[in-house]
């Protein structure tokens, strides 16, 4: 019996890279808890707060990049192009919602 083939997502090409960043940005967290434990200084804490969000934002950003590029590409190769529209909207959405 054969596995179906792993699916081409718009970030595989990319894959280890965004892998590495999505590490780098667990050790912030990381590094955020042990903020917190050690008792240090609140806005010190918000500043890194702050760069965890810009980090996550630029992931976001370029994962909707790859779904322009690839995914919504092959959809509209198959007659799909304003439900990928639709469906791209709300993640922007999602991606742009804060608080």
């Amino acid at each position: 019996m054969t596995t179906p083939p792993t699916p081409t997502r718009g970030y595989t090409a990319s894959k280890d890279q965004l892998l590495a960043r999505l590490r780098r940005i667990e050790g912030q967290v990381r590094g955020i808890e042990k903020m917190v434990e050690d008792d240090r200084y609140c806005i010190d804490v918000l500043t890194q707060i702050s760069a965890i969000q810009a980090a996550l934002d630029k992931v976001g950003l370029g994962l909707l990049d790859g779904h322009a590029r690839h995914c919504m590409h092959e959809g509209a190769a198959e007659g799909r192009a304003d439900e990928m529209a639709t469906e791209m909207m709300a993640a922007v959405g999602r991606l742009m919602k804060r608080g």
